[in-house]
């Protein structure tokens, strides 16, 4: 074992030893490649980085970036220096809005927990989260396209009892709804993606496990009830051997459907993330740096997706069959043509996705993808949705559970929400997204009574009209509390210059 003393002794760029989950690493070399930059290492430098590690990284992303050469071995627990953590007042001034979040119970819909996350998670995290593609059009959209979309309520039918219950890939859930898969939890809360699986066993949704969650894959396993169905999202390694584990793994312990990532060959530039990487960077370090040709300029985001293989294609979807009998679901279809193809290879189904606005700026909408999938599949095949053999998701933009009924009512069996989730639990822990789950079972009771549809299965197209969903101009009533929530992007700005005596 290594002593403490050994550690605080390689504290400096030229040798910088760091301890982390009780083990040494030598990440010297590993400074300039660094995407989250050299300084914070560095702050870090011959002590335990554990505590400012666990949030931003996978559990293994240490593990699996150093080479095994890098890994120095066990430290001396009771010879580590403990880190001083110094409070910043903003900090201090973070901690108090925390303090004074409004209770649970004047949370009204989806849209306030993303009013009060803005105010109270740290500013980082919320960059990583909040962020997407470019002059971020496409996030916006991605609700906007909701708004095209008009009901055509039917009247005199008895709702006395309304069901909205369904079934995903052949597994009941209390709604046409899962948690989809999002990132680094432990961004907005010490118990990261937890507070997802604890909550949707108790509302009886689905969870979708992330590669890259901040908790490790285990964990997330270990923490669901007896009978609790989860899915994982996989982004594919360029070492196939690591996502045959991994899917194998997952098969093992019980997955029920694997989520194949296809909209990530690279990652898109997510500016208010990148602005982050900008401001946590020391001046100096990026001197000494030098132009070494490595890019950290892109923020949380690039520091945990270097693994992801551009290389992916169609042809290496047998070999997933090969490896696997869960249901193969691609997620991030974004044309009819291609949803066809999956179908063709005896896919399980697509998510109609543009990752969340975060990959191509100006991709269309989940839901105006879903409308045209559904066309096509009609007058190329004669196929209609929903259908048993081939299920249809979208996600992106949903914050109501209106949303959630048109996609339903457009084909699609169910639907994928994100972000809301992380605003619930980033903000209040498990119980917001108990809370968030609630809403949309009530908005959920009130809204299939007003359209008329006692079950899932009497939705249909007849109840929505989706005729302008193409129309990206089409003029709609704004949505106030959307805008108000988003954070417009900013500028490069001069740095501060401090006035003459």
């Amino acid at each position: 074992m290594i002593s403490g003393k050994e550690v605080a002794a390689h504290n400096t760029r030229e040798s910088c030893w760091i301890i982390v989950h009780g083990k040494v690493y030598d990440v010297t070399e590993f400074l300039d490649e660094h995407p989250g930059g050299s300084k914070i290492i560095l702050k870090y430098a011959g002590k335990d980085a554990t505590q400012e590690y666990d949030p931003i990284h996978p559990p293994d992303a240490i593990t699996t970036n150093l080479p095994p050469e890098k890994h120095l071995g066990p430290v001396q627990p009771d010879t580590v220096e403990k880190v001083e953590v110094t409070i910043t007042d903003e900090e201090k001034a973070r901690q108090e809005r925390m303090s004074n979040r409004p209770p649970l119970s004047e949370i009204l819909n989806l849209h306030d927990f993303e009013a009060i996350a803005q105010k109270v998670m740290p500013e980082k995290a919320w960059a990583y989260y909040s962020s997407a593609a470019d002059d971020e059009i496409t996030i916006r959209e991605n609700h906007a396209a909701y708004h095209r979309i008009w009901f055509r309520p039917r009247v005199l039918v008895d709702v006395t009892k309304v069901d909205w219950s369904t079934k995903i890939l052949g597994h009941r859930t209390s709604m046409p709804i899962y948690i989809t898969a999002t990132a680094l939890g432990k961004l907005g809360h010490p118990d990261g993606e937890l507070n997802l699986t604890r909550a949707a066993a108790k509302q009886n949704v689905i969870q979708m496990i992330p590669t890259l969650a901040s908790c490790s894959f285990d964990e997330i396993v270990d923490a669901a009830q007896p009978g609790q169905v989860q899915f994982l999202q996989l982004y594919v390694n360029k070492d196939r051997a690591i996502t045959k584990r991994i899917v194998q793994h997952a098969e093992k312990r019980g997955i029920k459907g694997l989520f194949i990532t296809v909209d990530a060959p690279q990652l898109g530039r997510r500016e208010k993330d990148m602005r982050q990487k900008f401001t946590a960077e020391d001046p100096s370090e990026v001197s000494k740096a030098g132009s070494d040709g490595v890019d950290r300029s892109q923020g949380a985001a690039r520091a945990i997706s270097s693994f992801i293989d551009p290389g992916l294609q169609w042809s290496d979807l047998d070999w997933f069959k090969q490896i696997t009998k869960m249901p193969l679901i691609l997620k991030g279809v974004q044309r009819w043509e291609d949803a066809l193809k999956a179908y063709d290879m005896g896919l399980a189904g697509v998510v109609l996705s543009n990752h969340g606005g975060r990959q191509m700026d100006f991709a269309r909408s989940g839901i105006e993808v879903l409308v045209e999938v559904v066309a096509e599949f009609k007058k190329q095949r004669g196929i209609v949705f929903p259908n048993p053999r081939f299920q249809l998701f979208v996600d992106g933009g949903v914050r109501r559970a209106t949303d959630v009924i048109k996609a339903v009512s457009l084909g699609a069996t169910a639907v994928g929400i994100g972000r809301p989730f992380l605003y619930a639990f980033s903000s209040y822990g498990q119980e917001g997204v108990e809370k968030a789950l609630q809403i949309l079972q009530d908005e959920f009771e009130m809204n299939m009574r007003l359209l008329g549809a006692r079950s899932i299965e009497e939705l249909g197209p007849d109840l929505v009209d989706s005729s302008n969903i193409t129309s990206h101009a089409a003029a709609v009533p704004s949505d106030r509390l959307f805008e108000g929530n988003y954070e417009t992007l900013q500028s490069a700005r001069l740095k501060e210059v401090k006035p003459k005596l």
